[in-house]
């Protein structure tokens, strides 16, 4: 009987949903785990049937770190941000090009096809050169124009998946932080909600404790501690900002070593992770 309880409690947010789009910035063990990564298409896939329009973004940061010290390369962040000099954004778009393909063909596997985008495809992310607060960090590239066209042509009848890579007006390539890059487009489509799978329950409020949980926030409420965040949690709340203040209803972190976490945020009454609220 719980299954059938699972599946009216999910009737609503189906039914509030339908048509709207959701943006799934797609990382972490969700990425790299065998199952997970097989869990996470059905899920997308089980969206676009219930009649969302799913839009997934991913980086590759594990398998990029990976390759560069196969290749004796400087493996840096500032700021949770990787430091990029030109052969480390040859070697991210090396890897994310590969990962991009093998989602695609996981999608098509579990029933909708899907076709695969790179930030500088059709000049999907025009970008300019960003910093972290005062140091410069290399090619790292900050969105400032997502074509938007380009995406909605393709959701028409497809799963956009998009590598987060961009180039700046003179067609130099730039690393894009995945977390950005979904929020740039979250806002660019006037999203429903952005999702942002990562390694952790949620937004803890002492990162080292799981128990500290954050259920539910808002905008101010993060801003005022956000100097407090630090690692590769404070960009994801910096992309949680920037695609509320976008007009982004809802953002929210999940914890994507979980099984179904997507759906089980979107789709119960006491979701799993944090969300945040304008």
């Amino acid at each position: 009987m719980r299954d059938v309880a699972t599946l009216l409690e999910a009737l609503p947010y189906i039914r509030e949903f339908h048509g709207k789009t959701v943006v799934i910035k797609y990382g972490g063990a969700a990425m790299t785990d065998a199952h997970l990564k097989e869990e996470f298409a059905r899920d997308v896939v089980l969206l676009k049937y219930v009649g969302m329009n799913p839009v997934v973004v991913h980086g590759g940061g594990p398998d990029i770190t990976h390759y560069m010290q196969r290749l004796g390369m400087d493996v840096r962040f500032e700021q949770g941000l990787r430091v990029s000099d030109e052969a480390t954004v040859e070697v991210a778009k090396m890897v994310l090009g590969k990962q991009n393909k093998d989602i695609v063909l996981r999608l098509g596997r579990h029933g909708q096809p899907a076709v695969g985008l790179s930030g500088d495809d059709g000049l999907l992310f025009r970008v300019r050169k960003q910093l972290a607060g005062e140091t410069d960090i290399g090619f790292v590239g900050e969105i400032e124009q997502v074509n938007v066209d380009v995406i909605n042509h393709i959701a028409e009848d497809y799963i956009p998946v998009i590598a987060s890579v961009g180039a700046d007006a003179q067609g130099t390539s730039y690393n894009v932080n995945a977390d950005a890059a979904a929020a740039a487009v979250a806002g660019a489509l006037g999203a429903q909600k952005i999702l942002f799978l990562t390694d952790v329950e949620g937004w803890r409020a002492v990162a080292d404790d799981p128990g500290s949980l954050i259920s539910e926030t808002t905008v101010s409420e993060v801003r005022e501690r956000l100097d407090q965040v630090t690692g590769g949690m404070r960009p994801k709340l910096e992309a949680c900002i920037a695609a509320l203040t976008a007009g982004v209803s809802a953002a929210h972190i999940v914890d994507g070593r979980e099984e179904h976490s997507l759906l089980l945020e979107l789709f119960t009454d006491e979701g799993i992770g944090t969300k945040l609220c304008p």
